[in-house]
C-alpha cells in the first residue's frame, strides 16, 4: 500500500517529554513530504497552542498543509489559519457539564475557539500544560461570562484514570449526545457526538481526494483511537496506554521520546 497521509497525535506521540519535535522526527517529516506524503498534526488542543510545533515542522503558514485540532472539532489550513470545518457543543451542554463537574475532585477546562478557561487549577496541571498551552483561570461558579461565545469542548482533569472512568459512568445521563474520550493520562474530554480525530481524518482525506486506506494514524491514548481505527494503518506508540494496544494494527518499538515518526517513515514510507 502506498500511503499518502500521516496523521499524528502531538502530546506523548510526536512530541517528546520536552514538548519538542526531535531532529529525527523533523527530518522524517521532511523526507515524507518530499515524497508527496502529507503530514497532519492532530491534537486535542487548539490551533493557537501548536504554532511553535508547526514552526519546528516547517508547516507554519504553509498552503495546502493542515491541522486537526480540538479532537476533530476543527480542521484548519495553515496558510492564513483558514478554518475549514468547525463543530462545537452548545452553551447549555457546556453549562451542564461544568455544573456537574463542580461535585467532583477535578480541574475543569472549557475551550472556546481562542481561549482555554480553567476552573480549580492546581499546581500539577499548571506544571503539565507549561510549554503546551496557555490557560485563562476563572473563579466564577457558572459560565454566564461565556454566553454568546462558541464553545468547542469541556474536559475534566484528574490523574487517577479509574476515578475518571467512574465519572464517565455517573454522567451517562448527560453524555448520550457527546463523544467521550481520554487523553494524556489525565483528561476526560467531552466533544459533540461524532466529533473526534477519526471524523477529522476522514473529512480531510475526502477534501484532498485521499482514500482512508491510504492514510496512517498514530497516537497513544483513547482520544486517538477513532483516527487509528479510521486510517488504513492504525499505529500505537510504544507508550500507548495498555488497554488500547490490542486495538491498534501495529505497536511501534519507539516511545514518544524515541522519534516515533522517524520509525513510521522508515518502515511504511521509505520501505515502500
Amino acid at each position: 500500500m502506498k500511503y499518502k497521509m500521516i496523521v499524528s497525535d502531538l502530546d506523548e506521540t510526536l512530541l517528546g517529554s520536552d514538548c519538542k519535535v526531535s531532529q529525527k522526527n523533523r527530518e522524517a517529516v521532511q523526507k515524507a513530504r518530499e515524497l508527496g506524503v502529507r503530514f497532519v498534526p492532530a491534537t486535542g488542543r487548539g490551533y493557537s497552542s501548536i504554532r511553535g510545533t508547526l514552526e519546528e515542522l516547517g508547516l507554519q503558514e504553509k498552503e495546502n498543509e493542515y491541522v486537526i485540532s480540538y479532537n476533530g472539532g476543527a480542521v484548519t489550513e495553515n496558510k492564513g489559519e483558514k478554518l475549514l470545518h468547525f463543530q462545537g457543543i452548545s452553551f447549555e451542554k457546556a453549562e451542564e457539564l461544568f455544573a456537574r463537574g463542580l461535585s467532583y475532585d477535578v480541574c475543569i477546562h472549557v475551550y472556546t475557539k481562542d481561549t482555554v478557561y480553567a476552573y480549580c487549577l492546581n499546581q500539577n496541571e499548571i506544571d503539565y500544560v507549561k510549554g503546551r498551552m496557555v490557560l485563562q483561570e476563572f473563579f466564577s461558579d457558572n459560565l454566564d461570562f461565556l454566553k454568546g461565545q462558541e464553545i468547542v469542548k469541556v474536559l475534566y482533569v484528574n490523574t487517577d484514570y479509574s476515578y475518571l472512568k467512574k465519572i464517565e459512568e455517573d454522567l451517562k445521563d448527560v453524555t448520550q449526545d457527546l463523544d467521550v474520550s481520554y487523553s494524556s493520562n489525565r483528561y476526560i474530554e467531552f466533544n459533540q457526538k461524532g466529533v473526534n480525530k477519526g471524523s477529522g481524518l476522514l473529512f480531510l482525506a475526502e477534501l484532498l481526494g485521499i482514500k482512508p486506506e491510504e492514510t496512517i494514524a498514530v497516537g497513544d491514548n483513547f482520544n486517538d483511537l477513532s483516527m487509528i481505527q479510521a486510517a488504513g494503518l492504525g499505529v500505537g506508540v510504544n507508550n500507548t496506554v495498555p488497554d488500547m494496544k490490542p486495538l491498534c494494527d501495529v505497536i511501534l518499538n519507539s516511545t514518544c521520546d524515541q522519534s516515533v515518526i522517524a520509525e513510521i517513515v522508515e518502515k511504511y514510507i521509505l520501505a515502500e
